[in-house]
């Protein structure tokens, strides 16, 4: 592809520093952009030149975002326009989609986000040439907001995300640790209504009971000792947007009542304050525990359980989905090319066998890892099997694994994953008793 077969986009924007990021995140896969620090500027260089998109700031000093818009569509009505802004509002968002805009980007954003929007508008009018990190639409064996994979077991949840994803409806996403879970509840946001605010994510399990109460509901000034200033909380930052509360299975009992409060009523009050706050957001909870289990055990309220727990989602082990290794591996090491800047450009055959052949433990992460290790340690231009950090079955991982109870504990893992934990089943298929099965479920902490 030469430089003159590249899509090219017009970025507007009176900060120059958001011109120049905007470019060098876009020029990584290979689109070209010419930069405009005012709407005027922006239309002397529309009626100049031919552009295949147009991405521009809401609120600027000269002639804002509006009007650019308006005057770009009255230029070319088919040309695509990603209006930008730090000052999102619901009001804002409808009147510029009236006037024609293919997506609203509140500010601030991520390389990911903006590599999402300049995709989704160039597919509204595809130039020739256009490089295959912006996939022009989602083809097999693509991904939804990065959900990657052709298996059965994958298309099931990208069913499920599209299914869900319109609605408001509460959705609890299960599944081990390493398994995507925080990308299919980004996925879920990325394809609603609210994809024009924020996802807010929370690690319940990474913060102690105080910690998370100030996270979540923020405090005025005085509340304690050290809150010198008031602060939002997450619940308000989530406004209009998506609540993830991540590792929901972490979360105490007392604040379980507190949440459940806030979740039916969308209303909070600040740690110290007296003044209500209603909020409106969706909310995404992620766990790998078994929360039916939890119930039974008194640590989770069943309240609670059954107000998160309206459609749930399991996010497959990467064990149960080999096929999808090579896509994902060849994903990552794309990723991490670009990221290092080596050219390395594909996988052995012999590593590849490698990587489909381990049982993956620590899941899509761990297989992440090991790309990022094999890319650090590698020389160009492939991959090679000494470069990984895994073995083949039998020789045991670099990890440590290969040991006797090591075996067993991914083969239950696996027969478990199989029948979808269906005790009995697992236990026709062990060729053992339930009360076996249980026991080795707890010896080996495993978990749905």
């Amino acid at each position: 592809m030469t430089s003159a077969d590249s899509p090219k986009i017009l970025v507007v924007d009176d900060e120059i520093n958001i011109c120049r990021s905007v470019e060098k995140i876009l020029s990584k896969v290979g689109i070209r952009v010419r930069s405009a620090l005012n709407g005027e500027e922006a239309l002397s260089l529309l009626a100049a030149e031919a552009f295949d998109a147009v991405l521009t700031d809401l609120k600027m000093s000269r002639l804002g975002g509006m009007e650019v818009l308006r005057r770009a569509k009255e230029l070319n009505p088919g040309l695509p326009v990603v209006v930008m802004t730090g000052y999102a509002s619901v009001s804002s968002a409808v009147e510029v989609m009236k006037l024609g805009a293919v997506d609203y980007l509140p500010k601030p954003f991520t390389p990911d986000e903006i590599r999402a929007v300049v995709r989704q508008a160039l597919s509204a009018a595809p130039p020739s040439g256009l490089s295959a990190e912006v996939p022009m639409a989602p083809t097999p064996g693509a991904m939804t907001h990065q959900l990657i994979g052709n298996s059965s077991k994958i298309r099931q949840v990208i069913s499920m995300v599209e299914k869900v994803a319109p609605t408001d409806s509460t959705v609890l996403v299960g599944g081990e640790s390493g398994t995507g879970k925080e990308l299919i509840a980004r996925a879920i946001h990325a394809n609603s209504r609210r994809r024009y605010f924020p996802i807010i994510p929370v690690n319940c399990g990474g913060l102690p009971e105080s910690l998370l109460e100030s996270e979540l509901f923020g405090h005025e000034k005085g509340a304690f000792t050290g809150a010198q200033h008031r602060r939002k909380g997450k619940l308000e930052m989530a406004d209009g947007g998506t609540l993830f509360l991540d590792e929901i299975g972490a979360i105490d009992l007392k604040m379980q009542v507190d949440l459940l409060r806030v979740l039916e009523s969308r209303e909070f009050t600040r740690i110290g304050g007296s003044r209500p706050i209603k909020v409106d957001f969706r909310v995404i909870c992620a766990t790998n525990e078994n929360l039916e289990k939890a119930v039974a055990e008194g640590r989770f309220r069943e309240d609670f359980y059954y107000r998160v727990n309206v459609f749930t989602i399991e996010a497959p082990p990467l064990r149960t989905r080999p096929a999808d290794i090579p896509l994902l591996a060849r994903y990552f090491l794309e990723r991490f090319a670009r990221q290092m800047d080596k050219r390395i450009t594909g996988i052995s055959p012999e590593a590849m066998e490698l990587l489909t052949a381990y049982d993956w433990p620590g899941n899509v992460r761990e297989l992440s890892n090991a790309i990022e290790r094999a890319m650090v340690v590698g020389t160009p231009p492939l991959i090679r099997p000494d470069d990984l950090p895994v073995k083949k079955p039998g020789q045991g991982a670099a990890t440590g694994l290969g040991s006797l109870a090591d075996v067993e504990r991914r083969h239950i893992a696996s027969v478990l994953a199989e029948t979808e934990w269906n005790v009995t089943r697992a236990a026709e298929v062990l060729q053992v008793d339930r009360v076996t099965v249980y026991n080795k479920i707890k010896k080996y902490g495993l978990s749905r």
